[in-house]
């Protein structure tokens, strides 16, 4: 198999960084499912193991501290471009982050910068639109308690 390639497209700071360094587990055409250590150094975290559902638009990640102690579900509202004939993957992340503690207490997050964006017209109307779309059905699973099948990716390859 030729090798994939991943890349993280962001807004805020505007770049695009290959994630040379993940290891994939595992992929079919609805998710994939990576290794990884943080790219740049942190305190509070170190590594994790995420699940991207490229069709429902978004990424959740298990995130460790060094001790190997969960810190948080982390879950990022994403854009896939796949491009077939270079077996490339571009998230494009849409701003809007999901926190979910051990505790289950759950935070929306970046708001602001969504708004920012929103009132700038930086990303196109319809891209805000679903990425709105994608955090309520994100959100919906999660209070229907349907986490636990959103996680089974990881989990079962912990």
């Amino acid at each position: 198999m030729d090798t994939i390639h991943l890349y993280r497209r962001r807004y805020m700071p505007d770049e695009t960084v290959e994630l040379k360094d993940d290891l994939i587990l595992y992929r079919d055409d609805n998710i994939l499912v990576t290794k990884w250590n943080i790219l740049k150094p942190r305190k509070d975290i170190d590594h994790g193991i995420s699940v991207y559902y490229m069709k429902e638009g978004f990424k959740i990640s298990k995130v460790f501290d060094a001790a190997d102690r969960l810190v948080y579900w982390y879950c990022d509202i994403i854009e896939t471009e796949y491009r077939p004939n270079e077996n490339t993957y571009i998230f494009h992340d849409l701003l809007i982050d999901v926190l979910i503690y051990p505790d289950k207490h759950v935070e929306v997050v970046d708001l602001d910068e969504f708004a920012d964006f929103t009132e700038n017209l930086t990303l196109p109307a319809p891209l805000l639109a679903k990425a709105l779309r994608q955090t309520n059905n994100l959100l919906r699973f999660i209070y229907e308690g349907h986490l636990d099948e959103l996680t089974e990716p990881i989990t079962s390859r912990e």
